[in-house]
């Protein structure tokens, strides 16, 4: 049960009271103090007070400078998340049940606090006095859920929850850039081969985040042919499963290096002759190469793929996941701004791009021009960089990466 807003405040207050210093003479109730000290001079009034959030532009683990910027809506303002809100942000999918839960619930402990949500740091995470209560709250709800997959479940949905109110009137929905910052206008949509279909398999700690780059593929070449999956959201993911069973396990290959038993490359990818034929054909109809990307930093990729697994041996019986590995990998435009744990990781946009490339070479692929479709990803990643370090000029941030490898593996 929340606590009513005067113990919050009254708590609130208590944080502010100052510690006796040692040998400071503490007074009874009735005796005689010392006169107090005269009033200090009057000062200007301060600038309104704003709230504040940042999005990192490092990779994770990394601290980001927090930047001023409007907080969320509260309860008597922005609401609920819509479906037309939810689709904005880069999906067809409808918002999922759980996620709808948990803001309703921040919303409902907004109210009840009798304050503002404020949000800050990387991830858009709570801050102030709220946050102790939502976080007393959360670890409650955590506690009551027996099952390791109810936990995954409401852990991602409190991520992408905070990072939806944390992000209203601050973020572009398309690029997911802070508004004076928008690269939309800048970007050239490109139409995606229809004998594959991309899916990018996204770690919650990755979504809304501004240095992502695989929302780059579908906004170059839309929502149906790059569609996004949530890691630990079992709409989503049951979404994307469905598309996998109704085109069949032939075509499914994981983008994933060094994990299935007999590794593949790009080459060892199979397209039937009614893919081959019906790419060149308007309006045809068929069941597209599915092309899965593991969208999330080095360290949470492990989770992703685990739980790929499981779900591949549930639905076909097989312990071997089928991944390739691309043959002729090159370093990002990004790893410019953001370290990569080693010279052979890429991020997600230049390795579909690496992907496209690859399967230009193919003679029999050659005619459906992904060397173009490949060079648009490239310039959207080109687009992406200039943005963010333009922000970081601005901002009197540091626009060079840290060194996380040996200079002489480039």
């Amino acid at each position: 049960m929340l606590a009513p807003p005067a113990p919050i405040r009254a708590l609130a207050f208590h944080r502010r009271l100052p510690l006796l210093r040692p040998h400071h003479p503490t007074l009874l109730p009735h005796s005689p103090g010392p006169p107090p000290p005269p009033p200090p001079p009057p000062r200007p009034c301060p600038a309104p007070a704003r709230f504040l959030m940042a999005f990192s532009t490092e990779t994770a683990g990394e601290e980001a400078e927090e930047e001023a910027l409007p907080g969320p809506a509260g309860a008597g303002g922005g609401g609920e998340v819509s479906s037309e809100e939810w689709q904005r942000w880069g999906t067809s999918s409808p918002l999922p049940t759980v996620v709808a839960s948990v803001v309703r619930q921040l919303l409902e402990m907004e109210s009840s606090a009798g304050e503002k949500m404020r949000f800050g740091g990387v991830g858009s995470k709570l801050k102030g006095d709220f946050k102790d209560v939502e976080d007393r709250k959360h670890r409650a709800v955590y506690q009551t859920l027996a099952d390791s997959d109810q936990k995954l479940q409401y852990y991602s949905a409190r991520q992408i929850g905070c990072r939806l109110l944390g992000s209203r009137g601050y973020l572009c929905q398309k690029c997911w850039l802070p508004m004076e910052d928008c690269m939309c206008s800048k970007l050239a949509p490109c139409n995606l081969w229809r004998g594959i279909r991309f899916w990018l398999y996204m770690h919650p700690k990755d979504f809304l985040r501004q240095n992502n780059t695989g929302k780059l593929l579908w906004q170059v070449f839309g929502i149906q042919a790059a569609s996004l999956c949530l890691f630990g959201i079992q709409e989503h993911e049951d979404i994307m499963w469905d598309a996998f069973q109704r085109s069949g396990k032939e075509k499914v290959s994981f983008l994933y290096p060094n994990k299935s038993a007999t590794p593949k490359s790009v080459n060892d990818l199979k397209f039937d002759d009614f893919a081959m034929s019906s790419g060149l054909q308007e309006g045809v109809q068929l069941e597209p190469l599915n092309l899965v990307l593991l969208d999330g930093t080095w360290s949470n990729s492990a989770a992703l793929y685990r739980r790929l697994k499981e779900r591949w041996t549930a639905i076909w019986g097989e312990e071997d996941i089928p991944c390739i590995s691309l043959s002729m990998l090159s370093a990002s435009v990004m790893h410019k701004l953001r370290p990569q744990p080693a010279w052979d990781r890429t991020c997600t946009a230049a390795a579909a791009a690496g992907l496209l490339s690859e399967l230009h070479m193919r003679p029999e692929l050659s005619a459906f021009k992904l060397e173009e479709q490949a060079e648009a990803v490239e310039c959207s990643l080109d687009i992406l960089l200039d943005a963010l370090t333009a922000r970081r000029v601005r901002l009197g941030r540091s626009i060079t990466r840290k060194q996380r490898h040996r200079r002489d593996c480039i």
